[in-house]
């Protein structure tokens, strides 16, 4: 149980009476004036775009950069300063992060307001609060029937954001940022575990000649679901998409599809799931695998479905197909520029190792632990880090509503 006696304590001596409403415009000065260069440099200065959010961090690795004369020169007006709030106005909109001086120096293009602060706010407590559902609606309310969807500075100035004492916004800032940190730690530890368990995957799935490979075509009956989109309705059987398929589960989450039970067999004529089919993606994204369980689902174009024979285990192979000898093979027999495909024909005559049974059980139980505990969305450490961010979603939105003081 969270402990707000001290936050009740300090809202009953200074605000008994309610909090005061300002525009986000008060508080801050509001910079968009961003642009995006035509080239970029091998390093320099760090330009950030939406692409380098993780969350709301910024990911070192997927970052891109300027020279120290374009970000001193051309892009000077959006120069980042320490503890700015980059908040994203176009394309990902609400998407937000707080500049750390460890990034600097930094640049930004348009797509990304930089929120500059004034002393009388906590940098942390504006950066809960334009997270919280207060200012998705707002968002949701001002982009209403745009064609393309966007924050103007204007409504940026005009968003109402209550604003309790200081020290009253550092307590909710302490409260909310126990629940950050620990999810912190919990997505650090899983980033570890996940490298882990690559590494342990490639070195078990690396047979070199001391194992006889033979083709998926020969190894599996295969069914492509290739064909006409399906009819879409609100209810009926779940159609599994590309986008379903990911780090050797089906995430019933990501995107909710369903057909008639009408059209199911036609959809699925040429062939029904069973538990533990093998399914790979073939375009956009190319060569996610996941594994069935659940025979109660639809497929989708653009997925096909491996089921080996009695000399491959099924788990065996959704492993080795998730792992870097193979994705190393289908991606050089790929085409495409952005975005990569393969041709079921191609795919099906890539090869596979078939070492005894007992072997493949044998990797199966050891990869099996570290799967469960970093990729199982129902279990292990994402269904961890995913409790704790509903926790803190729900605290948060609760502790910034506020009674707004009567003028």
């Amino acid at each position: 149980m969270i402990q707000m006696s001290k936050l009740e304590e300090l809202i009953t001596e200074l605000c008994p009476d309610g909090v005061e409403y300002v525009t986000l415009g008060e508080v801050c000065n509001l910079i968009t004036k961003g642009t995006t260069p035509k080239e970029f440099e091998k390093n320099g200065v760090a330009f950030i775009k939406t692409e380098a959010f993780d969350d709301t961090l910024i990911n070192k690795e997927r970052l891109v950069y300027v020279s120290k004369e374009m970000h001193e020169g051309f892009l000077r007006r959006s120069i980042l300063q320490e503890n700015d709030i980059l908040f994203a106005i176009a394309g990902s909109i609400g998407k937000c992060t707080i500049v750390r001086n460890d990034i600097l120096p930094a640049n930004t293009n348009q797509a990304l307001a930089i929120i500059r602060l004034k002393e009388s706010v906590s940098v942390r407590f504006i950066f809960h609060l334009l997270q919280s559902k207060y200012m998705l609606s707002y968002i949701k309310k001002s982009v209403k029937g745009s064609a393309q969807p966007n924050l103007n500075l204007q409504q940026i100035n005009s968003f109402k954001i209550p604003l309790p004492p200081l020290p009253v916004q550092r307590e909710i800032v302490r409260i909310l940022d126990n629940f950050t940190e620990l999810t912190a730690e919990l997505t650090a530890e899983l980033t570890a575990r996940q490298k882990q368990y690559e590494y342990y995957r490639d070195e078990l799935l690396s047979f070199g000649g001391d194992v006889k490979y033979d083709t998926l075509e020969n190894l599996c009956s295969i069914v492509d679901y290739r064909g006409k989109t399906p009819k879409k309705t609100e209810h009926g059987v779940f159609l599994v998409t590309a986008k379903n398929i990911r780090k050797g589960y089906i995430d019933y989450e990501k995107s909710q599809e369903y057909i008639s039970e009408d059209d199911y067999s036609n959809v699925m004529r040429r062939g029904l799931p069973e538990i533990g089919d093998v399914l790979i993606t073939t375009e956009a994204p190319c060569g996610n695998v996941a594994q069935v369980d659940n025979e109660n689902i639809a497929l989708a174009q653009r997925v096909i479905k491996y089921r080996p024979h009695k000399n491959l285990n099924s788990t065996f192979l959704k492993f080795y197909l998730s792992g870097k000898e193979f994705q190393n093979k289908l991606h050089i027999k790929a085409t495409g520029g952005t975005v990569k495909g393969i041709k079921g024909s191609k795919l099906h005559k890539l090869s596979v190792p078939v070492p005894p049974l007992e072997e493949q059980k044998r990797i199966v139980a050891i990869l099996d632990s570290f799967d469960t505990l970093t990729n199982d969305l129902s279990s292990g450490l994402p269904a961890e880090i995913e409790a704790r961010r509903i926790q803190y979603e729900y605290y948060r939105d609760k502790l910034l509503t506020f009674k707004e003081k009567s003028s």
